[in-house]
């Protein structure tokens, strides 16, 4: 732990992270958590457990389980067609034949053929950070178009999951946040949570969020809507409630979280953790997609969890299922560098080799207890 906190610690220095959390977790068990940083640089808030960042594509893991919990009362199947609950669709240009082909399955494993961003077109400073309203969405269908034959291959999308939130409203004539916040966030004991702008009581806690670019820092606000996309990337937590969201994903029924049958059975968690697609392969391992998770397989040991990242936020969770091994990681600023054509680039080194050292480093001492 000291070792791979160290470094974490150093890389945040080095690479101009304002603020960031880590915590490792056995069985849904805090073992070890550690702050750094600055939560807001105007008023010198320090961050500590109570820090709230946004989690941003993490949300998908959320809105996969709404899906699973839907499918398992018999309100639907996953492999109906998304043009069912969205007869709109049918205006989406698709060269591989009718729209009908796309399911939900593969919505869950980005495997539509629909476009990466929520955007059809470069965003421009006066577009709102995401669109606002199911008309906006639309709107732009017409000027939409399938990429590849479903289900032949994983291509990561935004709006495909968009859909699927609108699929959970439908069925149960609650909005998407109504809905999660009574069947997995307040089932989970996560009542700190929230999605889209804070409440007035946590304000305190909620961290800011920044781009570093050539040492300047760009300061984006404390709160902001994603909109109509919120099923894709809305939610906000502290690190503590996340730890009761692994706790869940593990199957913990002690200190933190709750029996996974209480939200999902875990027969139906674990079908999400099952490949769907293959995404790619190099000597450290292998990453799939499942249902809503990705899945990185590395001598016998299978990982699932997932990234995210928006405005200034980027984090990440990964558990191993079968020994309770977790980590949770959130940073409060993106890194940025300009390439040789003055484009500015994300710069991931350092946070990908933290996961990594976290995966070879902590995860098999924790399992080996």
């Amino acid at each position: 732990w000291n070792h791979v906190r160290d470094f974490w610690k150093a890389t945040a220095e080095e690479t101009g992270v304002v603020g960031s959390s880590l915590m490792i977790l056995d069985d849904g068990v805090v073992l070890n958590s550690a702050s750094y940083g600055l939560a807001d640089v105007e008023t010198d808030r320090a961050v500590d457990e109570n820090t709230i960042y946004h989690w941003a594509s993490i949300t998908k893991t959320f809105t996969g389980i709404a899906i699973m919990q839907l499918r398992d009362r018999g309100r639907l199947t996953l492999d109906d067609p998304i043009i069912d609950y969205i007869p709109e669709l049918k205006e989406v240009h698709n060269p591989f034949g009718e729209m009908r082909a796309i399911t939900l399955r593969h919505l869950m494993s980005h495997a539509s053929g629909m476009r990466g961003s929520t955007w059809p077109w470069s965003g421009e400073d006066w577009h709102p950070h995401e669109p606002t309203r199911w008309e906006q969405i639309v709107s732009m269908l017409p000027y939409s178009e399938i990429h590849f034959e479903p289900g032949s291959k994983y291509s990561y999308s935004n709006p495909g999951v968009i859909l699927l939130g609108q699929v959970i409203e439908q069925l149960t004539g609650e909005d998407y946040e109504v809905y999660v916040e009574k069947n997995v966030l307040r089932p989970l004991g996560m009542y700190r949570s929230y999605f889209d702008h804070t409440p007035y009581h946590l304000l305190e806690y909620r961290s800011n969020n920044y781009y570093a670019v050539d040492g300047n820092l760009q300061a984006n606000g404390l709160d902001f809507d994603t909109g109509i996309t919120v099923s894709n990337g809305g939610l906000n937590a502290p690190v503590t409630d996340m730890a009761k969201y692994l706790g869940f994903l593990s199957g913990a029924t002690g200190n933190v979280g709750t029996s996974s049958n209480r939200v999902l059975d875990l027969i139906s968690l674990q079908e999400m953790w099952q490949i769907q697609q293959p995404i790619s392969s190099d000597e450290d391992g292998t990453w799939s997609m499942g249902l809503s998770f990705f899945i990185f397989d590395s001598d016998g040991e299978r990982i699932i969890g997932h990234t995210g990242g928006q405005k200034g936020f980027r984090t990440f969770f990964y558990v191993n299922p079968e020994t309770g091994a977790g980590a949770i990681a959130a940073f409060n600023t993106i890194v940025q560098l300009r390439s040789e054509d003055d484009r500015l680039v994300n710069n991931d080194t350092g946070f990908l080799e933290i996961r990594r050292r976290i995966f070879e480093d902590l995860f098999p001492v924790i399992e080996a207890q």
